[in-house]
């Protein structure tokens, strides 16, 4: 055996050991981390030639303020004016980027862009209307809770973690990623109270951050802390040789931020009474409106609120929802857009159950979500509690169609019963007719009895009737009828009650001449006629 095979074998040995301790080593690093790790090849691949960079996507942008506005109301109810604002902005936003991208104009040097902060109580449509938004526009979307962030990233979460998660939304293209939006949501969370030690220090580390992503930054995409990306980043460049570094730039991300703002409208209050010396009787009714006073808010309401005076200044957009009353709600469950409502009809028909809504269940479940102040989420709440009975209890039973009423949101489980009942009988009612061609119809007293019989015995309704019922068919056809009131009589002693119904049926029917007789009456006719 020669030097140089031997060398070949020892080679292939040692890159078998190779591949083995590879295999543990990535089953130890998902066992320890949850992580997935590609591991390298044993044998070092040839060089590739350079992968390209991520080219710059040319932004292709038509939508216009007035199109936008006009799809967004379809959808969104009650927020005229901050409808309008916010389809003008973005558009604007988007369609200025476009324009720069395309000509050789220069950016204008410590230019803000049209960030947003909207202010509004909770379940008022203001996550909703940035994801309509988003689709609309087809751009990458990201939303976060700002109060899930802190400082460092080890408490809480790295706010630069929403730039990459916006870069995972455009499928890894960076281009399509720096023209996404990012909406961080409960924003007045991070708001510090003054208080110069405690959780308030953190909320001002949090604002820093953000700032320096609203304005310009890079944003590298495999985070520091992330094993998984580390590990690849390791692999790759004992595969090649270099470490290729992504970066986000997040001077055309849009960042959208929203917050109920609870006691923001006092500051207001007590800032604008300090301008007025003596209230008309109008003035003092404004002060009174919650809408009209958050939307005088200004730069210093927000400074005093617990905001740092630089973030404030990159939110230069602010919008103001109104509060939904119990019109407006009313008008949101009646819309044939509704998430709410066609979100509910598609669960039911999941299940090959039509799902209906009467006119009075739209108006008491909107008077309750008025009650409970909590808007659009109120409705969606009082939907889930009056139709979860409904969703467990109806499938399977046969029932193909169910109306909600003013009943169902006052009572579900008892409407239920009455529902499973009513709709058990139709379907013991239609197979029958199906079945014999024959029609019954039953009434109030037999459904309530039938109803209180078949709970005392512990069976089905539908399993009641037809043990009960049984000989009805035969005792129908016997008697020539082709429809039936069913009674309470009936119901109490069916037998009885057919065979009442059969002799009175033949006893009312002409009895039928023996056979013969016309002959013999006309033969003694004549007979007699001969005789003289």
């Amino acid at each position: 055996m020669s030097d140089e095979t031997t060398r070949e074998e020892g080679a292939e040995g040692f890159e078998r050991v190779l591949e083995k301790l590879q295999e543990k080593l990535q089953g130890f690093i998902g066992d320890q981390y949850g992580v997935k790790v590609m591991m390298p090849a044993a044998r070092p691949a040839p060089p590739k030639a350079e992968e390209p960079e991520d080219e710059p996507q040319r932004i292709r942008f038509d939508v216009l303020p007035a199109g936008l506005e006009g799809s967004l109301r379809q959808f969104v109810i009650g927020q005229g004016e901050a409808t309008r604002a916010m389809a003008t902005k973005v558009c604007t936003h988007f369609h200025r980027v476009a324009w720069e991208s395309a000509s050789a104009e220069r950016r204008l040097v410590g230019e803000v862009k049209a960030n947003m902060l909207m202010i509004g109580p909770t379940g008022v449509g203001k996550t909703y209307i940035v994801r309509l938004i988003a689709e609309e526009l087809g751009v990458p979307f990201v939303k976060g809770d700002a109060t899930k962030f802190s400082e460092t990233g080890y408490v809480g979460g790295d706010v630069e973690q929403l730039v990459r998660d916006l870069a995972h939304q455009a499928n890894g293209m960076v281009s399509l990623a720096e023209h996404g939006i990012i909406y961080l949501d409960e924003i007045d969370k991070i708001a510090a109270s003054g208080v110069t030690q405690g959780p308030d220090v953190s909320r001002t580390g949090v604002q820093r951050n953000l700032l320096k992503l609203m304005e310009e930054t890079e944003v590298d995409l495999r985070a520091p802390f992330d094993l998984a990306s580390q590990m690849e980043a390791m692999m790759e460049a004992q595969r090649t040789g270099r470490v290729h570094r992504k970066k986000i730039n997040t001077r055309n991300i849009l960042f959208i931020m929203s917050g109920a703002f609870v006691g923001l409208d006092d500051i207001i209050r007590r800032r604008l009474r300090k301008r007025v010396i003596g209230f008309e009787s109008t003035e003092e009714a404004k002060f009174e409106n919650p809408f009209w006073i958050l939307s005088q808010v200004r730069s210093e309401d927000l400074i005093a609120y617990g905001f740092e005076p630089e973030f404030i200044g990159r939110l230069p957009i602010v919008v103001v929802f109104h509060p939904l009353d119990e019109d407006k709600l009313l008008e949101i469950l009646r819309t044939p857009l509704s998430p709410l409502t066609q979100g509910k009809i598609r669960d039911f028909a999941s299940y090959g159950v039509t799902l209906e809504f009467a006119d009075d269940a739209y108006r008491e479940i909107a008077h309750r979500a008025s009650a409970e102040g909590t808007g659009a989420r109120g409705l969606k709440s009082i939907l889930e509690r009056c139709l979860l009975p409904f969703e467990h209890g109806i499938p399977g039973s046969g029932i193909p169609r169910v109306v909600v009423t003013k009943d169902t949101v006052l009572d579900p489980e008892g409407d239920l019963r009455q529902v499973l009942v009513k709709g058990l009988l139709e379907v013991f009612a239609s197979q029958f007719r199906e079945r014999t061609g024959i029609r019954i119809d039953i009434t109030p007293p037999a459904r309530r009895w039938i109803i209180d019989r078949a709970t005392q015995d512990g069976q089905d309704v539908k399993a009641f009737c037809q043990e009960r019922f049984a000989d009805l068919e035969y005792g129908l056809q016997l008697a020539g009828k082709r429809s039936l009131r069913l009674g309470l009589a009936a119901c109490k002693d069916p037998r009885a009650y057919l065979d009442a119904m059969i002799k009175t049926t033949y006893a009312h029917r002409e009895p039928p001449l023996p056979t013969g007789s016309n002959r013999s009456k006309s033969a003694g006719n004549s007979e007699d006629k001969e005789e003289p």
